[in-house]
């Protein structure tokens, strides 16, 4: 199975015994939606809802930090997710939040994982069935094991200011990025961390949703100023758009020297010891 998988593909593979769906979509709190709400009203039949709200390690003082091996194996076992299972995501979030479940599940051992491009917009544009209420599964046996390379502290981060052995890509919008428009979050300024460059998500999509062209990706991630032969940690506002910055160097073939850092802007911004910056980002640091 490839790591992006088309609406004919899954409508044609949907019946497969050893397919799992997963709806991951999780909705921005200025959005006003709820996703498990959405979910019960209509989704891709046989989806379960991987609900990632809820997804995150209540007793870190990281904001929505990842959750714990054996947190996401428990939850991944109780949604029929197991060894063997080939899992198919989805979103249909304006954050593409499918990006943070395929980089939650890779971290913790899962080897067959896609998303499905264009997500539930373009499943429903093309009239394809739905199915309403909530879909329960089998329960089976999930194998977690934790990948910390794929991951950055803080404290990684800091290091990183003096050695720039890692160049920081932030997936926000320009304005928050370069101060000029404030963050949604009143108490969290806007700003970057020193030497980031800036690639926002969404200038990796086409209108309707769908991923661009490898070369069309590989010219995003060059014109903001990245090297793609050398170490990447991909940041954003809480740890979720920046999944998707990683979802497309994996789809370029970067898998290798490649993390996200988890607190991203919003534990960085509210320390008052991490320095900070405004302004546009430099190109080529």
């Amino acid at each position: 199975m490839d790591s992006l998988v088309s609406t004919k593909w899954l409508a044609e593979e949907i019946e497969a015994c050893d397919l799992r769906i997963v709806d991951a979509s999780n909705h921005l709190p200025t959005a006003g939606r709820d996703a498990r709400a959405e979910y019960e009203a209509g989704h891709i039949p046989g989806a379960v809802f991987m609900d990632l709200a809820s997804l995150t390690d209540a007793d870190s003082d990281v904001p929505s930090a990842l959750p714990t091996a054996e947190m996401f194996a428990s939850r991944m076992q109780k949604l029929g997710l197991g060894d063997g299972s080939r899992i198919v995501l989805y979103d249909d979030s304006e954050v593409k939040t499918a990006g943070r479940a395929w980089y939650m599940l890779t971290m913790f051992g899962a080897e067959n994982v896609a998303i499905l491009d264009g997500g539930l917009a373009k499943w429903r544009a093309e009239g394809r069935p739905l199915e309403t209420g909530n879909t329960v599964l089998r329960k089976r046996h999930y194998t977690a094991w934790y990948d910390p390379k794929k991951v950055r502290s803080k404290r990684d981060m800091v290091a990183n200011l003096q050695s720039r052995a890692e160049q920081v890509v932030d997936a926000r919008d320009a304005g928050r990025f370069s101060g000029e428009v404030p963050d949604f979050r009143p108490d969290v300024p806007s700003g970057h961390i020193p030497g980031s460059v800036n690639l926002p998500f969404y200038d990796l999509f086409r209108e309707d949703g769908t991923f661009k062209e490898p070369d069309a990706l590989r010219g995003a991630f060059e014109k903001a100023g990245v090297d793609l032969s050398k170490p990447v940690v991909t940041t954003c506002g809480g740890g979720v758009t920046a999944a998707v910055l990683l979802f497309a160097l994996h789809l370029l073939g970067k898998e290798d020297e490649v993390s996200l850092y988890d607190g991203s802007w919003s534990e960085w911004a509210v320390d008052p010891d991490t320095p900070k910056e405004t302004g546009p980002a430099l190109q080529n640091v």
